[in-house]
Formats: structure tokens, C-alpha cells, sequence
């Protein structure tokens, strides 16, 4: 059953780091509009919408990933308190009640959504010059699929912690600079970082 978790978890974590190079398109494209609208004075009216396109892309298809690390907003001030079962419980429940019902109905209206703007060839009417929308649509059941997928794979591992009082592991990812770890690393102690600030706020002194 691990194995299988964790499978899922690599899954979401390859359709979530694919998608992301969209934000190198997109700094990109940002740049180039800029550019030519200021620089060249011939500012493209699709820009923006494309713009908007890209990101939504983004966002939604990054969903199933961050899930899976555990990486979305949480208000956790009491919740990181309670013990792995207690948590497990109410991360249970919230699932059952709030989350699959939500993201299956994001799923299969997206589905019907995606459907009608291929069969009309829809575009966006903000421009004269919009460009196609149904790739844009295609990807509301594509995002909802997966994450539904990925939010089984956290029922079950809620299910999991409540039987044996600990959370499963997870996909391992790139995790935020631990500063301490960092100076064990380097050797580097408080007193050495004190002393080179001084000395530097001293030569600065001197100039």
C-alpha cells in the first residue's frame, strides 16, 4: 500500500514540476511584451490573455503536487498541537465533507465545460485577437482529476496514521535552507558570523 502511495505521490509531483516551466514561458513572454510594448511600440492584444492562460495553467495543475507535500495553507495554530491520530481525524473528515465533494464537482462540471468550448471552437472575446480557450478548459477535469486522485492517496494515509498513530512518509522533495544544518556544514559558528559583522561594520567605519 506504500509503494502504491507513494507512487501517486511521484505522479503528482512529475505533472506538477512539468507544468511549472510554464513559469519560465511565462517570465519570458512577460519580458518580450514589455519590450515590445515600450521599446518597439507594438503591443501584441493577445498578450494579456495568453498571460492570464499560462498562469491559470499553472496554478491549477500544481494543485495535485502541492497536495501531496503537504504545501497548501493551513491554519494550524492549534492543529500542530494536537497528536498525529487527532490530526488525522480532523483532516478526515474535512476530506469526506468538504473536499472530495468539491473537487468532484470541479471535475465533472470542468468535464462539460471542456466539452461545449471544443465543439465551438471557443475563444476569448476580450480581444478581437483571443486566442483558443478550450486548451485552457481541458485542463479544469484534467487538474480536478488528479488531484482527486491525489486526495484519496491522503484519505488513506489519514486512515493509515489513525491505525498505527503516525503519519506515512511521503514523496521527499526539495525542502526549505535549514540554517543550522547549513553552518554544521560549513563549520561556521554564531561567534565567527559576530566577529566577521564587526569587522566589517569596522572597515566600513574606516572608509
Amino acid at each position: 500500500m506504500q509503494q502504491l502511495l507513494l507512487t501517486i505521490d511521484k505522479i503528482s509531483t512529475f505533472v506538477g514540476k512539468a507544468f511549472s516551466w510554464l513559469i519560465v514561458a511565462l517570465t519570458f513572454m512577460i519580458s518580450w511584451e514589455v519590450f515590445s510594448r515600450y521599446m518597439l511600440d507594438h503591443p501584441h492584444a493577445w498578450a494579456f490573455d495568453v498571460m492570464i492562460i499560462m498562469y491559470g495553467t499553472l496554478f491549477m495543475m500544481s494543485g495535485a503536487y502541492t497536495l501531496s507535500k503537504a504545501g497548501h495553507v493551513r491554519g494550524d495554530v492549534l492543529y500542530g498541537f494536537f497528536e498525529p491520530r487527532t490530526q488525522a481525524s480532523i483532516d478526515l473528515i474535512l476530506y469526506i465533507l468538504f473536499f472530495i465533494p468539491g473537487v468532484f464537482a470541479l471535475t465533472y462540471a470542468g468535464y462539460y465545460f471542456a466539452i461545449e468550448s471544443w465543439a465551438m471552437n471557443e475563444h476569448s472575446s476580450i480581444t478581437a485577437e483571443g486566442p483558443p480557450i478550450y486548451p485552457f478548459k481541458t485542463m479544469l477535469p484534467l487538474a480536478g482529476a488528479f488531484l482527486l486522485l491525489q486526495g484519496i492517496v491522503e484519505i488513506i494515509r489519514c486512515v493509515i496514521c489513525i491505525q498505527q498513530g503516525a503519519w506515512p512518509s511521503r514523496e521527499e522533495d526539495v525542502e526549505e535552507v535549514d540554517v543550522d544544518k547549513l553552518k554544521e556544514m560549513v563549520h561556521v559558528k554564531d561567534d565567527d558570523i559576530a566577529q566577521l559583522d564587526k569587522f566589517v561594520v569596522a572597515q566600513g567605519g574606516t572608509k
